[in-house]
């Protein structure tokens, strides 16, 4: 007699929605694995909040010890990719030493959708505390316009 595994079957079902999906058009963001975190499930690196105001679209990723050479910024077609390295705290010290390791190392990638164009040009990024800020100018297309309505 076969065992039941309920998170195998919700792990189908959830396969079966997203070819729904995709079916109807709608891409599905494959989630990604991150060498971050051994042991656990699917966690996007580095944590972000995305922000906007009449002018600016603004990203904060949480990147604490990564060296800030290590960061490379692309935008492409309302895609924003930020990628870079983070390495090892303590690398003269062996492995097995260790009672507890929790803070991970390597190289990471995000890729964060834009909700309107950008302004490649004027993009500025600044890393204080372990905070990256990516400050991204709206496209003129993209910022709302006063139309003024003429009363006859």
């Amino acid at each position: 007699m076969a065992e039941w595994n309920p998170l195998q079957d919700m792990e189908s079902l959830r396969r079966e929605i997203d070819r729904a999906f995709t079916n109807f058009g709608i891409p599905q963001e494959q989630a990604q694995r991150v060498v971050f975190l051994p042991g656990r499930g699917p966690r996007r690196y580095p944590l972000i909040n995305l922000l906007e105001d009449k002018d600016n679209l603004y990203i904060e990723a949480l990147t604490p010890g990564v060296d800030p050479q290590s960061f490379n910024v692309t935008v492409l077609q309302n895609r924003l990719t930020l990628s870079g390295e983070k390495s090892e705290i303590t690398e003269q010290v062996k492995p097995e030493a260790f009672h507890r390791n929790e803070r991970a190392a390597g190289k990471f990638v995000r890729v964060i959708d834009l909700p309107v164009d950008v302004n490649e040009n004027g993009i500025q990024a600044e890393y204080k505390n372990g905070l990256l800020v990516l400050t991204l100018p709206k496209a003129e297309k993209a910022k709302p316009k006063l139309i003024n309505v003429n009363v006859a």
